[in-house]
């Protein structure tokens, strides 16, 4: 595996880590197994049966768990804690043939990445919850799986471009995501109002 593909494959395994981090595991070891792909040595283990039964298991609980508003939100919560390093180790793996300090800095830059797409994600469903309606958030998860699937095929065949996307992708994340942040601070002060104003004793008459 050349350089450019070496980082398309780490770059796209932190990025879609942040979104489908099973999907991404099940995908890429699945491809490995079959042989289509080549993965680098210390990515053979997601190649292993009980890895690829595992994951697969997880695709499916994800698949619906995504899909249904509010619970998507806790489950992206809970794995605040799993995506990020799943996509440092992934970035990490994929730079299996290069230097140890090339190693460490994927390890770094991957988990920033899976951070900078989870809370992109995570984020913008919060905001999509609001809507009392389970159309929206059906549309934006189906959209994610096909963005990962996408992303994933591009990565593998065409690493240059993949990697040019991924740029713009990434200052779109940084762009996007103080307004994120400012819409779900001020949905949260108005949900504290709120709660403030059902709590106040009614007035004498």
């Amino acid at each position: 595996m050349d350089y450019p593909s070496q980082l398309a494959l780490a770059g796209s395994l932190a990025w879609a880590s942040g979104i489908r981090l099973y999907a991404t595991i099940f995908i890429v070891g699945l491809l490995g197994r079959l042989e289509y792909l080549h993965l680098p040595e210390p990515l053979f283990v997601l190649e292993h049966t009980w890895v690829l039964a595992a994951s697969g298991i997880m695709v499916a609980g994800e698949f619906f768990a995504d899909k249904v508003p509010g619970f998507d939100s806790v489950w992206d919560a809970i794995h605040t804690f799993v995506r990020i390093p799943a996509g440092a180790f992934l970035a990490w793996g994929a730079m299996g043939d290069a230097t140890p300090a090339a190693q460490t800095a994927a390890a770094i830059l991957g988990g920033l990445v899976a951070g900078g797409t989870h809370l992109a994600k995570s984020g913008g469903r919060a905001v999509i919850n609001t809507s009392p309606e389970p159309l929206s958030n059906w549309t934006l998860s189906f959209g994610e799986d096909g963005l990962v699937l996408g992303g994933l095929f591009l990565a593998v065949t065409h690493p240059l471009a993949f990697l040019v996307l991924l740029a713009l992708f990434l200052a779109l994340v940084i762009w996007l995501l103080p307004k994120l942040f400012r819409v779900l601070a001020g949905m949260f002060q108005k949900l504290r109002s709120r709660d403030g104003d059902s709590t106040m004793p009614a007035a004498r008459g």
